[in-house]
């Protein structure tokens, strides 16, 4: 009986296995794999050519004095800064608008939502057009009202900032939608018990939906946090790390070295210091997030 019990269960578990097995061969083939060479080669003088010498940290101590490379980092950790603030702050006032019985709300919701879907290539040749400092909209508005428009993306000062305010715009809807389903799980009679006790819209939002939103809001800061590090079509498309190196950010600076620059090598080490700051980053709002999220 044990026995022909345990036969079932082996030809269950290998029934699992076996659906499992194509997506399996996708994690190791496009994830594992990748991963695994791309720390090898962080560590040869590979440029797709030769046969890849090992040369030991060199490629590291390279980086270090590397200006492209401090630059792309400090460029990098200003877009960071700008642009996930920016996000959630906006993307948290059109939820708590889009959270109360107002007409057409669905309606609002698919419109902002909108962008992030759009093809990122689509988005940024019209924001390019809307930065022109020529022919662009918005440089042709300012000029109406007598104020001089800056160099959106043809100045050093202005074309991160430009590239920031248009992946903002981008992805401000999903985090909108992420917002909303954590509103959407707050129990009205929280707010009903703080009307009791004459709590106002500030003190409601205080007290009540930002503990219970909090889980939620750390979702969102994490996956947008990770997203302003991987920044790199919208820079592709718009200004191609310029003017000079001022739109230089550490995922450019990977295609540039691997696919211009043909220095695969040097590539992946700058890869691997983007995933170890990525992942230190993590770990620090993980650790963080003890003192602001409310689990309940």
């Amino acid at each position: 009986m044990n026995k022909k019990k345990n036969q079932v269960v082996l030809r269950n578990t290998l029934k699992g296995y076996l659906f499992l097995l194509p997506n399996l061969l996708g994690f190791a083939f496009f994830t594992v794999i990748p991963v695994v060479a791309v720390f090898v080669l962080s560590f040869t003088d590979w440029n797709a050519f030769k046969t890849p010498n090992f040369i030991g940290l060199e490629n590291f101590v390279t980086m270090v004095k590397d200006d492209n490379f401090r630059q792309s980092l400090v460029n990098n950790f200003t877009y960071t800064l700008i642009f996930v603030p920016g996000t959630l702050i906006l993307a948290l006032l059109f939820a708590l608008g889009l959270n109360q019985n107002i007409r057409f709300k669905e309606g609002f919701r698919i419109i902002y939502f909108l962008p992030h879907i759009t093809s990122m290539v689509a988005a940024a040749m019209v924001w390019r057009m809307i930065f022109n400092d020529t022919y662009g909209p918005l440089s042709n508005f300012l000029l109406s009202i007598g104020i001089d428009p800056p160099g959106w993306l043809s100045t050093s000062k202005w074309a991160l900032l430009s590239i920031t305010i248009m992946s903002i715009w981008k992805n401000y809807g999903y985090y909108i939608v992420i917002l909303l389903a954590g509103l959407a799980g707050i129990p009205y009679q929280l707010y009903e018990a703080a009307e009791l006790d004459g709590a106002n819209k500030l003190q409601k939002f205080l007290n009540v939906t930002w503990p219970m939103l909090s889980p939620t809001m750390f979702f969102a800061l994490i996956t947008c946090v990770i997203s302003s590090f991987k920044v790199f079509d919208a820079i592709n498309i718009m200004t191609e790390g310029g003017p000079g190196k001022s739109t230089y950010v550490l995922v450019y600076t990977i295609y540039t070295e691997a696919f211009k620059n043909y220095r695969f090598g040097y590539a992946s080490s700058v890869a691997l210091v983007l995933f170890a700051i990525i992942l230190l980053v993590t770990l620090i709002q993980w650790r963080g997030q003890k003192k602001w999220v409310e689990y309940t």
